[in-house]
């Protein structure tokens, strides 16, 4: 069976992924949620260049809790894809792809092993969705109107309809909803 590529990211109620200056502070790390659990069922993580500078070597500092140590050192266990037009030597860490992007995925996704977590940022959720790479939907909804920001949807080309396969309500006050295209 192929593997999917799963877009998984926290989103306020007004469709924003982060504030206007970055910020990413209303996101809430609810243990409830699983996410140690999602990242069991990957084995591979798609970036965008911006947010592999930010993210992709990001370690916690030493006071955070085990389950965020826990967290990080399962995220950098992954093997990661940096997708960006200018291209870096690959370095030991991660394997950097600069074009033909869907036959790159479609290479991915043939190959045996886990899901494929599509990390972001935008511009690269934006350039999956308008190639129809995306197999899967999982947004977390957090209860919070932040008015500005980084809207996670720009730029899509064409109108997806989506069929929803599972809610789930935690106490937090977060959504999950995980949606797939219609028709796959």
């Amino acid at each position: 069976m192929k593997r999917k590529i799963i877009l998984d990211l926290a989103v306020t109620l007004d469709g924003y992924i982060e504030g206007e200056n970055g910020e990413v502070d209303w996101c809430i790390m609810d243990p409830e949620m699983g996410f140690i659990d999602f990242l069991n069922e990957i084995d591979t993580i798609l970036y965008g260049r911006k947010s592999y500078d930010l993210w992709g070597q990001y370690t916690p500092e030493v006071e955070h809790a085990d389950t965020e140590q826990e967290m990080w050192s399962l995220v950098h266990s992954k093997e990661k894809y940096v997708f960006s037009r200018t291209p870096k030597s690959t370095n030991h860490k991660a394997i950097y792809i600069t074009d033909n992007i869907s036959e790159e995925v479609t290479r991915l996704k043939n190959m045996p092993g886990k899901d494929i977590w599509l990390y972001g940022g935008a511009s690269l959720i934006t350039t999956f969705i308008n190639l129809g790479l995306v197999d899967e939907f999982r947004l977390s909804v957090h209860p919070v109107i932040l008015g500005e920001g980084k809207p996670l949807f720009m730029d899509i080309k064409q109108r997806l309809n989506l069929k929803i396969v599972n809610t789930k309500t935690f106490s937090s006050g977060v959504v999950q909803l995980i949606y797939h295209l219609s028709g796959k």
